[in-house]
Formats: C-alpha cells, structure tokens, sequence
C-alpha cells in the first residue's frame, strides 16, 4: 500500500479535493438541495479513484521517459519497485471503481464519467505533441467543482464554472513552474512543455498570467452569490500564497521549486476551502 500511495503521490490529492468540497458545499448553499453524507463519501471516492487513475497512468505511461531522466529515474516503476504489469492493473481497478461509484450517483454524472476519465487519462498523451499540456492537466482537475456540484444537484450552473477556471489557471500556472526542472532534457527528448517553448523567463511570466486569472475567476463569484469576510479572507490568503509561490522561482535558481509547487499550492488551496467553508456556515 505504502508504494502504491507513493507511486500516485496520494499527497497531492490536497490540490482539488478542497475545491471539490467547495463545489459540493456550493450546491448545498445555493438551492434547495439538501446535505447527505452518502453524497459527501460518493464524492471522496470519485476523486480518489479518478486520481489515482491518473497519475498511474502517467506513471505508467512515462516509466521509459522517466527511465532516462536522472530527476525521475528513481520512482517506483523504473526503479523496479513497483512492476508495470500490476500498475495497469491497479489503473483499470481504479477507472472501474470510479465509473461504479458516479453510477450511484445520478444519471447525468455516469454517462459523463467516461468523458472525465478520457480528460485525467489523455493528459499523460499531451506532452508529446504539445506545449499546452498544462492546461490539459489544469483542465483534468479543473472538473473538480463542476463535477462536486453535479453529484449533488444533477445539473449544471454558471456559478462553480468560475471555480472550475480558477482549477484550470492555478494548475496550468504551478504546472509550468514545475516543468521548469526537466526544461533541457524535454528538448532533448523532443517532448513538449511551455518551458522548453518559450524558454525559462517567458514561461514564468505566463505561469504569473495565469495566476492573476485564478485570483479573479475566485473574486468574480462575490457578485453572483452573498459571499462574505470569510470568503474575500481566503481569496486574499490564496493570491499572498501565489505571489510568495513566484517569489520563490528565479529563470536561474529553481532550488525551492519543490516548496513552490508541493507545499505552498497545497496550503493555498486547504486554506482558501477553509475560509469559503467558514463563511458557508456562519452565514447560515
């Protein structure tokens, strides 16, 4: 269990399961729908099974790439900890069981669940043909509180879409900064990535970019619904965080990109699903 958890970095589930939960609470505060803990267990059980998916495909996908790359040569499956042969079967596991789970759902979230699926898993593809990858992976976890609001309601709204454009800005942004680190061997090994593209500077200024579009696609639902001090708290804790995130990162020192993307994203995104939390239950 412990290798298959470091294999899927179960750790970084904290990036979109508090926006996930924002989306469900979203649903609850805004109609008539009411709060089921059946729903709230349905919900953690997609992200987790979809997640895992995933990022073992990735995994899977990516063991002779990472093979060769000596920042990546030591995970589980080219490292020979973990066989590839028992990471698809863990990845069909988890795709079954995630389709399973939307079927207890509602009607609309299971005849869309193969749609989510082929997001999360064509990510891995991306990168061999395209510098926009990272808006594919920004996309994949973007679903987070559409999908949350779906589960609850079974339809769709405007109101978690700014959410969800916040999901795609934010992770595109901090997915970039991440690439910065395999920029020189992506060339090498004609893979694409929006560093090797534009280079280190030009893709830390788009990275800078996107975040500002996070910060206003999470300022933009103040004027749609009666959100409070708690909210526009966790919105101003969110956008502190990002810039100390880009204060981190210089085109020629990346020694604390792991803070950067691992630690401060997932801190961010924690407290901002607090705040909006906070502010759900005092209002009502």
């Amino acid at each position: 269990m412990k290798k298959y958890l470091s294999l899927v970095m179960f750790a970084h589930t904290i990036f979109a399961l508090p926006f996930a939960f924002i989306g469900f609470f979203l649903a609850i505060s805004t109609t008539e729908s009411a709060f089921k803990w059946m729903s709230l267990l349905l919900m953690i059980l997609c992200m987790v099974f979809a997640r895992n998916s995933a990022m073992a495909f990735n995994r899977y996908l990516d063991r002779n790439i990472d093979k060769k790359n000596p920042r990546t040569a030591a995970r589980d499956i080219p490292s020979g900890k973990v066989p590839a042969k028992h990471v698809l079967i863990f990845i069909l596991s988890n795709c079954v069981l995630f389709v399973m789970t939307t079927y207890f759902i509602n009607p609309l979230c299971f005849y869309l669940s193969p749609i989510a699926l082929a997001v999360v898993l064509g990510y891995s593809y991306t990168k061999r043909f395209t510098p926009l990858c990272h808006f594919i992976l920004g996309i994949g976890l973007g679903l987070a509180p559409i999908g949350a609001y779906l589960l609850v309601t079974g339809e769709f709204a405007l109101l978690p879409i700014f959410f969800s454009i916040a999901v795609v800005s934010w992770v595109s942004g901090f997915d970039i900064i991440y690439a910065l680190q395999d920029d020189e061997f992506d060339k090498r090994e004609n893979l694409y990535s929006i560093p090797a593209w534009l280079g280190r500077k030009k893709a830390l200024n788009l990275s800078s970019c996107l975040h500002l579009l996070c910060v206003i696609s999470l300022i933009v639902p103040l004027f749609f619904t009666s959100l409070g001090w708690f909210y526009i708290s966790g919105v101003v804790l969110f956008a502190g965080l990002l810039v100390y995130q880009h204060s981190l990162i210089k085109p020629d020192d990346l020694s604390k990109v792991n803070l950067a993307f691992g630690t401060t994203n997932g801190i961010a995104s924690v407290l901002f699903a607090t705040c909006f939390l906070l502010d759900i239950y005092f209002r009502n």
